[in-house]
């Protein structure tokens, strides 16, 4: 009998998390990409503002954008047979922290949001004409889109520690 070095998910551990962070991942990589290209489609304010031609606009689209797909593969990776030859402390410890980050990113965005249109802090000056776009409303999607990233990335990376501690007989 041959044995495998992989680390195989308990049958109970859907693999929905990661699937569903992937396609968040290429979510939020894909407009990176036209916009690095100039395309306006579904940009979160005022694109004709928006650096352009730098590497301000370089590093904020295209580098973003390949981040991303990274993402997406790791993401994949926590929940696919051929990421599972990768140790789960070297890709489930790094994805937690991104998911912790991304939850918390979405999440100030929301509660931000919810502060301005309660009166209880105003836009500064800077931001308000940003803010008053009619493209703004955008961020909502997209903020909303780094919480469901961030949640499933979050647990399939529980869950690839919670495979790795009944794989190695740790309770």
């Amino acid at each position: 009998m041959a044995t495998e070095n992989a680390t195989a998910l308990p049958a109970r551990q859907p693999a929905w998390p990661g699937y569903v962070a992937a396609v968040a991942a290429l979510g939020y990589a894909a407009p990176h990409f036209w916009w690095g290209a100039g395309i306006a489609a579904m940009f979160p304010g005022d694109f004709a503002s928006a650096p352009h031609g730098n590497l301000e606009a370089a590093i904020g689209y295209w580098v973003m954008g390949v981040v991303a797909v990274f993402g997406a593969v790791l993401s994949l990776a926590l929940v696919r047979p051929w990421g599972r030859r990768i140790p789960a402390l070297l890709i489930a410890v790094p994805s937690g922290i991104a998911a912790i980050g991304m939850t918390l990113w979405g999440f100030m965005y929301f509660a931000m949001q919810y502060m301005i249109s309660v009166g209880r802090v105003v836009s500064a000056p800077a931001f308000a004409a940003k803010d008053a776009h009619p493209q703004a409303a955008w961020g909502l999607f997209w903020y909303a889109l780094f919480l469901v990233w961030g949640i499933t990335l979050g647990i399939a990376a529980w869950q690839r520690l919670r495979a790795r501690r009944v794989a190695t007989g740790a309770a």
